[in-house]
């Protein structure tokens, strides 16, 4: 069976797969999240926290926090060798799913200026870009903040 075919299981993240998400989180990002943080957010009110497993393995994860009807997407990875072949697209489906049946009205999230992959991918979803805010990561990029409202 290729990787591929494999399928991609969404679960909700639990304390066995903060180490995972941890590596790839600094796998991924130049100023990852500590551990900690991915660790509180498994006992803070008003999160999802989403992992994608592919053979048993975290491949991807997405953390998101609600309050009201509003709901901020803080982080979401895919492994390298996993990109581009649906795993984001589960994680945000299933996100997009979860804020529906809550009755969350607007989405969003920022995504770094230069990032014009993750900028197309999330205007694919139907999120537009609402405003820019300067030298927002520790490198001193600007980021777009998206959003998209559910009807």
């Amino acid at each position: 069976m290729t990787r591929r075919a494999e399928a991609i299981e969404i679960l909700h993240a639990a304390a066995q797969h903060i180490d995972a998400v941890h590596e790839l989180e600094t796998e991924c990002f130049p100023a990852p999240w500590r551990r900690e943080f991915f660790e509180s957010e498994l006992h803070a009110s008003g999160r999802l926290n989403l992992v994608a497993l592919r053979s048993q393995q975290v491949i991807g994860y997405l953390f998101a926090m609600w309050f009201f009807d509003e709901m901020h997407i803080n982080k979401i990875a895919v492994a390298e060798a996993e990109r581009r072949q649906g795993v984001a697209l589960a994680l945000m489906q299933e996100c997009l799913s979860f804020a529906a049946g809550r009755g969350i009205k607007v989405l969003s999230l920022e995504v770094r200026q230069s990032n014009q992959g993750a900028q197309d991918f999330y205007r694919r979803l139907e999120f537009e870009p609402a405003y820019l805010r300067p030298r927002y990561y520790p490198d001193g990029e600007s980021a777009v903040v998206m959003s998209k409202t559910i009807e």
